[in-house]
């Protein structure tokens, strides 16, 4: 019976491509390892996996009597409802250490670098495994979404020098090309649902007993919102009250100007002037600088909970 590697709740290509290269990994060394995901891809993971030529990890939800790695986030609020019923055999992040907890002994690889990607690459190097073409491929692809095309503040050098390596056995000569390729598929909003963008790249977290929900959508120019940004506030407002969230936030990227429009429903009117010393007007906040959101967002958010 083979184990299973996934990532969070409404996965992202970071989370699709380490479920995608962990069990690679761990297979070859012997443990019949498979990848799996939470939820449905976006069009940026969608590209990613098209480009390198695999399938879509499994679709699966339960995990209820099964053995599983857990890989680009710690949190019970975005992994899998049945996750008291599972064996954890190890977790591989890059965010803070979150509130799952294990019954036995798990391998941890948690390191602050700008993508679990990256730890896995260490993990290749440290077990001497070599790694396919296609798989460095989607690694590579996946490191410079997070990082921005190392535009974000979590960006390291490791992140920048795995980049080199797996851009070089995957054979991509412009790397940063290939990023900003990806990023246009990802500015592509027209025509998508409302609530599809909403949840494109969304995750739940728990502030000191307050769920907050926060998303982010990265773009090339933010005048792509121009037309949907009032129904986007709308259908925040609508998640808010479906979740019986205490808030909900939504960050609107723009990597080019390198800075965020936040929009913001909260049960909280000085939620963002606590937090980020700026004052939401309308239900929205320009945070200059601002494109993490687990190193600018989420750490001074938890921090107005305490």
């Amino acid at each position: 019976m083979p184990h299973y590697v996934v990532g969070h709740k409404i996965p992202d290509s970071d989370s699709i491509c380490s479920a995608i290269a962990l069990s690679y990994l761990k297979t070859t060394l012997g443990e019949e390892t498979v990848p799996a995901r939470l939820g449905e891809l976006s069009p940026e993971t969608l590209f990613i996996l098209d480009k390198f030529g695999f399938e879509q990890p499994e679709l699966k939800t339960s995990y209820a009597g099964e053995s599983l790695y857990i890989v680009d986030h710690s949190e019970r609020t975005q992994g899998p409802d049945d996750i008291d019923e599972a064996t954890i055999l190890g977790i591989i992040d890059h965010h803070k250490l979150g509130d799952i907890t294990t019954s036995t002994p798990l391998e941890c690889w948690i390191r602050p670098v700008g993508c679990t990607n990256t730890i896995i690459k260490m993990m290749y190097d440290f077990h001497n495994v070599e790694i396919p073409k296609n798989i460095a491929g989607a690694m590579m692809c996946a490191i410079l979404s997070d990082t921005v095309i190392f535009k974000s503040p979590t960006c390291t050098t490791a992140d920048i020098k795995c980049v080199e390596a797996l851009a070089e056995i995957a054979g991509i000569d412009d790397a940063e090309a290939l990023g900003m390729e990806m990023f246009k598929v990802k500015s592509a909003v027209e025509g998508t649902p409302v609530r599809d963008l909403v949840l494109r790249d969304f995750k739940d977290f728990d502030m000191n007993g307050n769920l907050v929900g926060i998303g982010q959508l990265e773009v090339i120019d933010l005048a792509i919102f121009d037309d949907i940004k009032a129904d986007l506030a709308a259908d925040i407002a609508k998640l808010k009250a479906e979740g019986n969230r205490h808030s909900v936030l939504l960050l609107l990227t723009d990597i080019m100007k390198e800075g965020s429009e936040m929009l913001v429903v909260s049960d909280n009117a000085d939620l963002t002037e606590k937090a980020y010393g700026k004052a939401t007007v309308d239900g929205k906040v320009w945070l200059d600088g601002v494109l993490s959101r687990k190193k600018q967002v989420v750490p001074p958010l938890q921090e107005s909970f305490a």
